[in-house]
């Protein structure tokens, strides 16, 4: 999946020994309402230096110190004017401060050369955030973001341990020292099972991820990384929380010579048979299916996908595995009542991937049985990308302008959130929302969920 770094990340002096650096000042974006950082007087702009004389590395730390009843705070207002602030709290009582950035120190980057990484697949000449390699074990506690573990320091660990910064998202790929070296060209990445053993040690915990590579850790290597994971597993405690199971995204950008494949819809049947295999082997070992596939190896082998319930909690939702089937399922739930007719008599397009239109017709065919509603489905490839199988959140600017060109679009084009950066209306090319909408001849309507797709083909109001 792709996960670019957020504009809640701080991308300043990304140099390699960003970890040494002393933190920048966290500044305030904004300010809850009612909260004691505004009796206090704090506004958007204001740096603050020091909570109890300790200067905090990033929003973990900040949280940590935030919790004592008794607080010495440093800070810098806009105007560049030093303030000495004492307050005494109750222990659960933050501040209700929010910061521009979540790390006050710098992003820590990959130090790995993966040849599947998809920072590497792309065309120069872009924003910067796309280009940065997030390999931050603190993302990975604050938002799930996947890390590989080979730059951490003893300092890392250490704090880790401290902290009790669990669980955490790692990239496994592979469990053999030997090819998981190999695979991202870093011989600290052999030190994997080592480093599962300490999580175990520890009582702490993480979800692993496996990108398949066609020939390379694919079949029995496959099989040994997913019964190794599941080695650790069991317990009370289990250090391995759960493994996703995804296939290798691959551009026309990728560097010649790499020797990757892409997955094709044999491969992606011969994979969903050993994993379907090894889910039922956990489940009776361990309670639980334990490893999953992203939605994309059965849209691949054209086949449905799994029952809602074979997903048990959604543990990798946001790594793809269910999330069109939780999606499903949360129009189910919008869908229950539905007027027979609309209101207001409404023609909309629906823009997706082409990888992923066919699960989603039966929710067009759905909300067209209410008289007054014309919903159209365009699952789109990307040209940009030179992929005609592609999931919806890496269509581009540049995707929507050739696939739509004279296509009628009707009153309104609902485009998924997906598409767009976390807090920017920019598409993955650079383009930006409102580049788009002047170059289309329809309203844009940016729709985040099941609900909001009734309310918008229905023509209701954002």
């Amino acid at each position: 999946m792709w996960n670019e770094p957020s504009a809640g990340v701080a991308l300043a002096a990304l140099d390699s020994e960003s970890a040494s650096r002393q933190p920048a000042p966290a500044v305030v974006a904004a300010v809850e309402p009612g909260s004691i950082g505004e009796a206090l007087g704090f506004e958007p702009g204001d740096q603050l230096l020091s909570i109890n004389g300790i200067r905090p590395r990033d929003l973990i730390d900040y949280r940590y110190l935030v919790v004592e009843e008794e607080l010495h705070l440093e800070v810098m207002d806009a105007a560049g004017e030093l303030h000495q602030v004492d307050l005494e709290k109750d222990a659960d009582d933050g501040l209700g401060l929010q910061f521009t950035e979540a790390l006050f120190d710098g992003l820590r980057q990959c130090n790995n050369h993966c040849p599947f990484c998809f920072i590497d697949q792309q065309p120069p000449g872009h924003r910067s955030s796309l280009y940065l390699k997030d390999d931050d074990y603190r993302l990975s506690f604050l938002y799930g973001s996947y890390l590989t573990l080979t730059n951490l320091t003893e300092a890392d660990w250490q704090r880790i341990e401290a902290q009790r910064l669990s669980p955490l998202f790692v990239s496994v790929h592979a469990t053999d020292p030997d090819l998981r070296s190999r695979l991202l060209e870093n011989p600290r990445a052999a030190l994997l099972l080592d480093q599962l053993r300490w999580f175990a040690e520890r009582d702490l915990q993480i979800h692993a991820q496996v990108v398949v590579c066609p020939g390379l850790n694919d079949g029995a290597a496959l099989q040994r990384t997913l019964e190794d994971l599941a080695a650790f597993a069991s317990g009370a405690w289990p250090a391995v929380l759960s493994a996703a199971v995804v296939p290798v995204g691959l551009t026309r950008f990728r560097p010649s010579g790499d020797g990757l494949v892409p997955v094709d819809p044999d491969h992606a049947k011969e994979v969903i048979t050993q994993v379907e295999a090894l889910q039922s082997h956990f489940q009776e070992t361990l309670g639980s299916r334990f490893a999953w596939l992203s939605d994309e190896w059965y849209l691949i082998a054209g086949r449905a996908l799994p029952p809602r319930a074979n997903y048990e909690d959604l543990p990798q939702q946001e790594n793809g595995v269910g999330s069109i089937r939780a999606f499903l399922e949360d129009l189910d739930q919008a869908t229950e009542t539905l007027p027979p007719r609309s209101a207001k008599p409404m023609r909309s397009s629906w823009v997706v991937g082409r990888l992923v239109d066919q699960a989603l017709r039966s929710v067009r065919d759905r909300l067209n049985g209410i008289e007054g509603v014309s919903l159209s489905l365009h699952g789109l490839p990307s040209p940009y990308w030179g992929q005609d199988q592609v999931v919806t959140g890496l269509l581009t600017g540049e995707d929507l302008l050739v696939g739509l060109e004279g296509v009628d679009l009707g009153d309104q084009l609902l485009l998924p959130s997906v598409m767009l950066r976390q807090g920017a209306p920019v598409f993955l090319d650079d383009m930006t929302l409102e580049e788009v909408q002047a170059r289309l001849p329809v309203t844009i309507r940016i729709v985040h969920g099941a609900a909001d797709i009734v309310a918008a083909v229905l023509g209701q109001e954002p």
